[in-house]
C-alpha cells in the first residue's frame, strides 16, 4: 500500500521547496498590499538564523521577509484587539507568534529596517494569521537594523569599560 505523501513542492523565492501543507498559515484577510493573498508558509533562510520568508502558496514571486521583532527590540508588543484576538483563536499574544517584514534595500545591507507598524501576527495551533495595523505607534515605525547593532556594540562596551 502506498503512503501518502505529507510534502508538497511549491515554487518559492528561495526555489522550489518541499513544505508541509499541515503547516500552511491561513491569513483570512490577506496581507496590506496582497489582500487576495490567504494562505502562506514560513520558510528558513538558513537553520538559526532570525529571518524567515513569509511565502505564499499560490505565488512564487511573494515571498516576504520576515524576523521576530523581539529579536532586536526586548520591549515591542504590538497593539491587539479582542476582535482579531478572536479571529486569530488566541486568549493573549503569548499564545502567538509576532512578526515583522524587513526590508533590506538592494546593495546597502546596512540600511536593513524593521517595519514595525503592520506586525503579523500567526497562531501556530490553529495556522491562523493576521495583519494588524497599528495606528497608536509609540517611537518610530521603522527601525534600522544596523543601528540597533551599533547600540547593542557601544552598551557591550560601556559594560566592559566600567
Amino acid at each position: 500500500m502506498e503512503q501518502e505523501k505529507t510534502t508538497i513542492e511549491i515554487d518559492t523565492r528561495l526555489g522550489k521547496r518541499n513544505v508541509d501543507p499541515t503547516k500552511f498559515i491561513e491569513f483570512p484577510r490577506g496581507l496590506v498590499g496582497f489582500e487576495g493573498e490567504h494562505r502562506f508558509v514560513l520558510l528558513q533562510i538558513k537553520p538559526g538564523a532570525p529571518l524567515l520568508v513569509l511565502q505564499s502558496v499560490q505565488n512564487p514571486q511573494l515571498g516576504l521577509l520576515v524576523t521576530d521583532p523581539r529579536c532586536f527590540l526586548d520591549d515591542f508588543v504590538p497593539q491587539v484587539n479582542e476582535a482579531e484576538k478572536s479571529l486569530l483563536q488566541i486568549k493573549d499574544l503569548n499564545d502567538a507568534a509576532i512578526l515583522v517584514t524587513v526590508t533590506i534595500p538592494l546593495g546597502e545591507p546596512t540600511k536593513a529596517t524593521l517595519n514595525l507598524t503592520g506586525p503579523i501576527i500567526i497562531n501556530h495551533y490553529s495556522c491562523i494569521g493576521l495583519q494588524v495595523p497599528q495606528n497608536d505607534i509609540k517611537g518610530p515605525g521603522r527601525v534600522n537594523l544596523y543601528s540597533l547593532g551599533d547600540q547593542e556594540s557601544r552598551d557591550e562596551q560601556k559594560d566592559n569599560s566600567d
